[in-house]
């Protein structure tokens, strides 16, 4: 599991190491091009409340803390879906059971085979 370190919230937001490298990317664009948006998930269970949702915009630190050492692999597919979200007037709203599937392509391409 990753962490979101949002503003200054006293305890950082946990997401999936995978799904968090594509927010990550998505994030990162957005702010890059100065565009705000909002971003909403349904809390894990026990957590207080039922949804949440925070105001992202470049004002406003972040910090991404991945639980393993690695960067995952990135879906193209996948990142498109939430950034065409993240740029709708309902804001990117995340699926924190998401399976973000792998690419074959990237996935050969990395392993120790196809690098020797």
């Amino acid at each position: 599991m990753g962490y979101l370190y949002y503003g200054n919230l006293p305890d950082p937001i946990e997401f999936p190491d995978r799904l968090l490298a594509h927010l990550k990317v998505v994030i990162a664009t957005k702010l890059r091009r100065h565009e705000s948006f909002t971003m909403s998930w349904r809390n894990a269970a026990g957590d207080e409340g039922g949804r949440s949702t925070v105001w992202i915009e470049p004002s406003i630190p972040l910090r991404f803390v991945f639980g393993s050492a690695e960067p995952e692999p990135l879906h193209a597919p996948t990142l498109s879906e939430l950034a065409n979200r993240a740029s709708s007037t309902a804001g990117l709203t995340v699926d924190l059971d998401a399976v973000i599937p792998f690419d074959a392509d990237a996935a050969s391409a990395s392993s120790p085979s196809a690098m020797a």
